[in-house]
């Protein structure tokens, strides 16, 4: 489908590109504009054309759904009218994301192309912090007084419906704005027309509050399965909805933090091609080298042990099995940790019971990779006469046994030390615990052997 409208346009048949736009997705066509924007196969002008090709109010759909880049490019070539279109489409939470993507100049010309209520809506939103629930809510939804019929409230969507973000889910207030109800719309094609909506309301709404994490939002969805979820301020009057698109978005944009978090990067809100190679490095550099200079700690505890060395050099090649044992096991443990805590499975309560379930763990795992491992040394150096195979065997099994159960407990506790202090969990991932744990291993090790081996410094 991209070369035959690249076909198309090349050979200024539009008509066959609207044609093609016709059987298409909004999602797929912005994908295709995007496509030729990307790879620079379409000039400014062919691009501002095609979006022209398409009907006013699935125009305004496939503009949601490109990026930034492509939306800024639209705003410049479109006229004041052309602008003033797509912004009227525009739910208002789909116009507030918008604006927090602009420059200055664009926001301005966004704003200009707004209604008054448009323009308000948007200032209150706003308003509210970054990643709050009031920042990610609509104000379009639906809501009746309890005191209306089915038939009347049935009516009311009929005319309302195609300016609201969802219709399947309607909201119940009092007088004052209070939400006092929850109704969807199989509820009301299920009941007679003279019935009160008042009767057939569900009174148990499960609300959050305009200031709630918006992390606090995504996990009431996956919950409960909502559609939408209402927002309210502190007296309980409905301000919002959430939808579970936008919900949607909030995960990935999680998810995407977390595993910079975990890989020791600083996130980035581009993507990867779009980020300049010196952005790429200076997301990467400051972690690199704290964990660079964090790991002389290391350094100077084997420095520190050269006498063992001496006595024994076989222990220098057990060194990497250790440190990636103790890694290993500390990132498996850290990501289950941060997982669950992210799920909402692990609570900050649960400390002890994390604790003592990773430690049995601990000991299964590291009697196993330690028998393992005192076999494959004993049999490997058992005919070399200038090796003592048991002693060798005894010590790189129990330091394996001791590094195993301080990586688990370590990969645990950080982690849920960070949330403690009201730090992202993911921070204490993989390289940080590494780090740590290469230390922490170098150290049992070497102490282990001056002990087996009789060795005094």
């Amino acid at each position: 489908m991209y070369d035959v409208v690249k076909t198309a346009v090349e050979n200024r048949d539009f008509k066959k590109v609207k044609e093609i736009f016709s059987q298409l997705n909004e999602a797929d066509i912005a994908d295709l504009i995007q496509g030729f924007h990307d790879n620079q196969e379409v000039d400014a002008k062919d691009i501002t054309l095609l979006f022209r090709l398409m009907p006013k109010d699935s125009a305004a759909e496939v503009f949601t759904y490109m990026d930034s880049d492509m939306k800024e490019l639209l705003i410049n070539s479109l006229t004041d009218t052309e602008l003033e279109e797509v912004i009227d489409n525009l739910f208002i939470d789909d116009t507030v994301d918008l604006i927090e993507e602009m420059p200055a100049n664009v926001v301005a010309r966004i704003l200009r192309a707004s209604d008054p209520q448009s323009r308000r809506m948007i200032n209150m939103i706003l308003k509210y912090p970054e990643d709050s629930a009031g920042s990610i809510m609509t104000t379009e939804y639906v809501y009746m007084k309890k005191d209306m019929t089915v038939r009347e409230t049935l009516d009311k969507i009929r005319s309302l419906g195609m300016v609201k973000e969802t219709v399947y889910t309607i909201y119940v207030t009092s007088q004052h704005r209070r939400l006092i109800g929850v109704l969807s719309i199989l509820d009301l094609l299920t009941a007679d027309d003279d019935e009160l909506v008042g009767n057939i309301m569900d009174e148990n709404v499960i609300t959050v509050e305009t200031t709630e994490d918006r992390e606090v939002v995504a996990s009431k969805f996956s919950k409960y399965d909502f559609v939408a979820l209402p927002v309210v301020d502190n007296e309980q009057r409905i301000v919002g909805i959430v939808t579970f698109d936008d919900v949607i978005d909030v995960i990935e944009e999680e998810a995407t933090e977390d595993f910079a978090h975990m890989a020791a990067v600083s996130p980035s809100e581009e993507s990867y091609f779009k980020t300049s190679v010196f952005t790429h490095a200076k997301n990467r550099i400051v972690w690199l080298l704290v964990l660079m200079l964090s790991s002389t700690i290391s350094s100077v505890i084997i420095s520190h042990y050269e006498a063992a060395f001496a006595a024994i050099p076989l222990l220098v090649a057990s060194i990497p099995t250790l440190t990636g044992t103790g890694g290993n096991c500390g990132s498996q443990t850290s990501t289950m940790i941060i997982r669950g805590m992210s799920l909402g499975e692990i609570q900050l309560r649960d400390f002890f019971r994390v604790i003592f379930k990773e430690f049995r763990i601990s000991l299964i795992v590291s009697l196993i990779l330690g028998s393992v491992n005192f076999a494959r040394i004993y049999i490997q150096y058992y005919s070399d006469p200038s090796v003592d195979s048991f002693r060798l065997a005894l010590c790189v099994s129990l330091a394996i046994v001791a590094a195993v159960i301080m990586s688990k407990l370590i990969g645990c506790i950080l982690p849920m030390a960070a949330k403690a202090i009201r730090l992202d969990p993911a921070l204490m991932a993989a390289p940080l615990i590494s780090t740590i744990v290469d230390a922490s291993t170098s150290l049992v090790f070497f102490n282990i052997a001056l002990v087996i081996f009789g060795i005094k410094l």
